[in-house]
């Protein structure tokens, strides 16, 4: 089964993604992760991509599709896939089904985790870390013993800078304009699943596999 998941900050995608890769038996593609190993391993495409991030430039479209496209390639991915974290662009879900197609893969499922903003806010201005081990919590859905402080180490817990209403709102701003026309265009090919991500885990997850079997 060869998947994408989406999902805005907050959404608990990256807890999912985990699960649904166990669930399925089926590979785990993260872009940042296959970005990393392309460039340890030195392959073209990763040799292409360091030469403009090392100029602190955007890896331009047509490089980051070949390097999904070397992936997908790989042993591991027969047995199906999960992209996470690409197409991030209408122009890049189209380069990447023309690239689906040279391979002729099909993509059985987009799935789109959805959560209100509000929530969304709720869950990412009330995390907290230890300023001592780096252990992290929160104060609705894993607060600490004590009030204030780390239940592994006693350090002081603190809100991180980019946690607060003004930079989290920012950030879900700036996704949800840019994800918007991707999730219509998914939609339009008749792939994506809307998935609520306000609920238990074990529900989501439920969810997303009754979405895609």
């Amino acid at each position: 089964m060869n998947l994408l998941i989406m999902g805005p900050p907050g959404a608990g995608k990256g807890t999912q993604a985990e699960r649904l890769v166990k669930e399925l038996s089926i590979t785990h593609i993260s872009t940042g992760d296959m970005f990393r190993a392309a460039i340890a391993n030195g392959t073209e495409m990763g040799l292409k991509a360091k030469e403009y991030m090392d100029k602190g430039a955007l890896v331009p479209d047509e490089v980051v599709i070949g390097m999904v496209k070397d992936r997908l390639q790989e042993d591991d991915c027969k047995n199906g896939f999960l992209l996470d974290g690409f197409p991030r662009t209408v122009e890049q879900a189209k380069a990447l089904d023309e690239m689906l197609k040279d391979l002729n893969i099909k993509l059985d499922a987009v799935i789109n985790i959805e959560v209100p903003m509000e929530k969304l806010m709720e869950r990412l201005t009330g995390r907290r870390v230890c300023k001592g081990c780096g252990a992290s919590f929160h104060v609705m859905f894993n607060p600490p013993k004590e009030d204030g402080k780390c239940d592994a180490c006693g350090g002081e817990l603190y809100q991180r800078s980019d946690d607060n209403e003004e930079s989290v709102g920012t950030r879900l701003k700036s996704y949800m304009d840019k994800t918007q026309p991707l999730i219509d265009y998914y939609n339009g090919q008749g792939t994506l699943k809307g998935i609520n991500g306000d609920q238990d885990i074990n529900k989501v997850l439920e969810d997303v596999l009754a979405a895609v079997k």
